[in-house]
């Protein structure tokens, strides 16, 4: 794994799962202090995949400064959780949970604007990579659930998304992860409602 300076170079790496719409997937990235920023990430599907920074976030300030980061595929809700709605930092690029790993070049190109955010659109471009464990695959309605929660949670407070709406399909998405989710999901989606300022 490079320095995380962007100047890692061509490789022969490969996407270790298949980019297939778009997968939620969460990025690490380098700050200025030295430590990795945890985030989610939608990774949309092509040649090559692409994903959006919405805002001034610190992935967009590290993807801009540094080049890249680490794109990692974890189904461990709790994690998830705090990529998408804390600002968490961490000292090594890849979490304990990740069932692979992938360190992408990132460039900028494409900007668009919703209102007064700024989109960017970034090609990413795998350099290095690793498979931490191999899983058969499950379908887990807890787990997509608290992935869907947390994207209407992200959008609480954005203009032009209904408050209301956004409310009614966290307690959607609640209701599902009690009757379908394990513990692990039941206690991201008390994790994200500690997160949330919000009643649903």
């Amino acid at each position: 794994m490079s320095d995380g300076d962007g100047a890692s170079g061509s490789t022969n790496a490969e996407w270790p799962v298949e980019i297939a719409g778009v997968v939620e997937s969460v990025v690490t990235t380098l700050g200025p202090n030295d430590r990795w920023n945890v985030a989610a990430l939608g990774l949309h599907a092509g040649d090559p995949v692409t994903a959006r920074t919405y805002g001034r976030t610190r992935t967009w300030r590290n993807f801009r400064e540094r080049g890249g980061g680490v794109v990692q595929f974890t189904r461990d809700p709790v994690d998830f959780v705090d990529a998408a709605l804390s600002v968490r930092e961490v000292d090594d690029p890849v979490l304990d949970s990740a069932d692979a790993w992938v360190e992408v070049d990132a460039e900028r190109v494409g900007t668009d604007r919703e209102g007064d955010t700024e989109i960017v659109t970034w090609e990413l471009r795998p350099v290095d990579g690793g498979v931490e464990r191999r899983v058969v695959p499950t379908t887990n309605r807890g787990f997509s659930a608290v992935v869907e929660a947390t994207v209407a949670a992200s959008r609480l407070d954005v203009p032009g998304y209904d408050r209301e709406t956004l409310l009614d399909r966290l307690a959607y998405f609640e209701g599902v992860v009690e009757t379908a989710g394990s513990d692990r999901d039941r206690a991201a989606f008390d994790r994200l409602d500690e997160l949330v300022d919000a009643e649903w």
